[in-house]
C-alpha cells in the first residue's frame, strides 16, 4: 500500500484544498502543542497531512472510473505523568482543534504509564530529499487518461490471446507532511508520485490466466505505457496451458516480484517493535551470520527517484539509509523514537505513519535486497532442472517468529537451462531463515514495487509438492 500523501500549500501560505481557504497546516500544528503544553502536558506533538489523490482506470477503451479523493486532517499526541493521550480531527474550525487537543489530554488519563515515551528534540537541519515534481499536477487529465488507455490498448495488441482488462489504471498524489513538537521540531515538506498499472486475462482453449505489471515514480515522463502494456500481457500469455508436476528437490528461481513479497515478511521481523514484542525470527541473533554471503538487506529513506523517501519520518527524525544486514550478518534493527528508547538506541528514522488517524509505529522506507551481478538469464542458465517461480499464493500466511511457510505456487519449468513448460497447482515449503541461507545467486536487476525492491534470486534447493 502507499503512504498517505497530502496536498501542498499555496503561495500565500494557505491550504487551498477545495477552494476553502483555512490556516496552513504548520501554523496550526504550532497552535495546538502551544494549547497542550498551555494545559498542562510535558510534551505534545501535532502531525498534520493534506493529500490529493487522482485515480483512473480504463476498460474496453472506456473510463470506468475517474476519481479524486482529498484528505485532511491533523492528530495531537500529548504525554503527561508518563502517559500518551491521542486524538485527531478532520474539522480544522478553531473550536475542533480547541475540543481536539482537550480530548487527547483526556485520553491519557485512561492508558497505563511508560517510562519510554519519548519526543525527538530538535532537528537543525534535514537532508535534501527529490520529492516533489510540479509537472504531474501541469499534465491534462486527457493526457493521463489516454496513458491508461494505451496500456491497454498494447497489451491486446501484443497478443491476440489477451482478452479481459481486469484494470489498466493511472495514479498520482500530491501531499504535504508536517510535524511540530514541544522539543523544536517544525518541519514540512511537499512531494508528489504517479505511478500505472495493468492487471490482464489471457485466454485460450478454456484456460484462463492473469499477468500484471506496474510503474511509480517521481516523475510523469518516466512511465512507458507500452512497457506496462506488454509485460503485462507477456506474463499472462505465458502462463497458458500451466499444469501441476511431480514432486521434486530442484533448485528454485524466485521473479522479483516475489522475491518483494517474501521481503514483506522479512521486513516487519527487522523492526525493533517486533523484537521487542517476542514476535521476530530475528530476535537475539544481531552479529550472527543468518543469511548467505550473498544477501544484504538495506531500508534507506533517502534513495533518490523513490516514492516513499523523504527528508524525516512520522516524528520529525531525518531519514537514514539503515544496513539491515550485510554479507549475511545481522547488524540491526529499524527503530522509531519509543522502541529506540527501550533499548537505548537511536531512532533510525522509520516511524512509519500513514495517516494522522493513528501514533507512529516502526515501518520500512525504500527495503530492498541488494543487487548481485549476474544476469538473470544466467542465473537460469546454470541450471539443468530446475523452477522459475512467478507467483506465490498466502505468503502473508507466514509465521513471523519461527519463519515457517508453505504456499502455492506457479511459474515455469527450468530445463537444461531453458524456461520450458508453465506450472501451476505445486506448493513449496521452507523457513524464511533457510530460504534466506540457501541463497546462492542473486540477480543484477534490481526492480522495486512500491516501496520494496528486489532482483532475481536463486535457491541451490527446494522441496516442490506436486501431483
Amino acid at each position: 500500500m502507499l503512504k498517505k500523501r497530502v496536498w501542498p500549500f499555496s503561495g500565500n501560505g494557505r491550504l487551498t484544498t477545495g477552494g476553502v481557504g483555512v490556516f496552513a497546516m504548520g501554523e496550526l500544528a504550532r497552535q495546538m502543542v502551544e494549547r497542550a503544553q498551555s494545559k498542562g502536558a510535558q510534551l505534545s506533538e501535532a502531525y498534520g497531512l493534506d493529500s490529493k489523490d487522482l485515480t483512473i482506470e480504463v476498460s474496453k477503451g472506456v473510463v470506468e472510473t475517474m476519481k479524486l479523493a482529498e484528505d485532511r486532517g491533523i492528530g495531537i499526541r500529548v504525554f503527561k505523568a508518563g502517559k500518551m493521550g491521542y486524538a485527531y480531527t478532520s474539522d480544522l474550525s478553531e473550536a475542533a482543534v480547541e475540543s481536539t487537543v482537550d480530548r487527547a489530554l483526556a485520553n491519557a488519563a485512561f492508558t497505563g504509564e511508560d517510562p519510554f515515551w519519548r519526543l525527538p528534540d530538535k532537528v537543525n537541519q534535514y537532508p535534501q530529499v527529490d520529492t516533489y515534481d510540479p509537472a504531474i499536477a501541469q499534465v491534462s487529465v486527457e493526457r493521463k487518461i489516454e496513458l491508461a488507455k494505451e496500456i491497454e490498448a498494447t497489451a491486446r495488441a501484443t497478443d491476440p490471446r489477451v482478452k479481459i482488462t481486469e484494470r489498466s489504471s493511472y495514479q498520482d498524489a500530491e501531499y504535504n507532511v508536517t510535524v511540530v513538537n514541544s522539543q523544536g521540531i517544525d518541519a514540512t515538506y511537499r512531494g508528489a508520485y504517479c505511478g500505472a498499472y495493468a492487471y490482464l486475462v489471457a485466454e485460450e482453449k478454456g484456460d484462463n490466466q492473469t499477468g500484471f505489471s506496474l510503474s511509480y515514480g517521481l516523475h510523469f515522463e518516466d512511465i512507458d505505457p507500452k512497457k506496462i502494456g506488454r509485460e503485462a500481457a507477456a506474463k499472462a500469455v505465458r502462463m497458458l496451458g500451466a499444469k501441476s508436476v511431480p514432486s521434486r528437490r530442484v533448485p528454485v528461481v524466485f521473479d522479483p516480484y516475489v522475491t518483494t513479497q517474501i521481503l514483506g515478511i522479512v521486513a516487519p521481523a527487522l523492526t525493533a517493535e517486533a523484537v521487542q514484542k517476542g514476535k521476530s525470527l530475528f530476535a537475539g541473533k544481531v552479529g550472527q551470520s543468518i543469511a548467505s554471503g550473498k544477501v544484504s538487506i538495506i531500508d534507506d529513506g533517502l534513495l533518490p527517484g523513490r516514492i516513499q523517501s523523504a527528508p524525516f519520518d512520522g516524528e520529525g527524525v531525518p531519514t537514514s539509509r539503515t544496513i539491515l544486514i550485510e554479507e549475511g550478518q545481522l547488524k540491526g534493527f529499524l527503530y522509531n523514537t519509543y522502541t529506540a528508547a527501550k533499548d537505548g538506541a537511536a531512532s533510525t528514522g522509520n516511524g512509519s505513519r500513514g495517516s494522522f488517524r493513528g501514533t507512529p509505529d516502526v515501518g520500512t522506507t525504500n527495503f530492498y535486497l541488494e543487487a548481485g551481478d549476474v544476469a538473470p538469464d544466467d542465473l537460469i542458465g546454470q541450471i539443468s532442472s530446475g523452477l522459475y517461480v512467478t507467483e506465490v499464493m498466502g505468503m502473508h500466511t507466514a509465521n513471523p517468529i519461527s519463519g515457517d511457510f508453505s504456499v502455492g505456487a506457479a511459474g515455469i519449468l527450468i530445463e537444461k537451462g531453458r524456461l520450458t513448460t508453465p506450472v501451476r497447482g505445486v506448493a513449496i515449503a521452507g523457513n524464511l531463515l533457510e530460504w534466506l541461507d540457501r541463497i546462492d545467486g542473486i540477480g543484477n536487476d534490481l526492480t522495486f514495487f512500491i516501496g520494496k525492491g528486489a532482483p532475481t534470486v536463486r535457491i541451490k534447493e527446494m522441496a516442490i509438492s506436486g501431483n
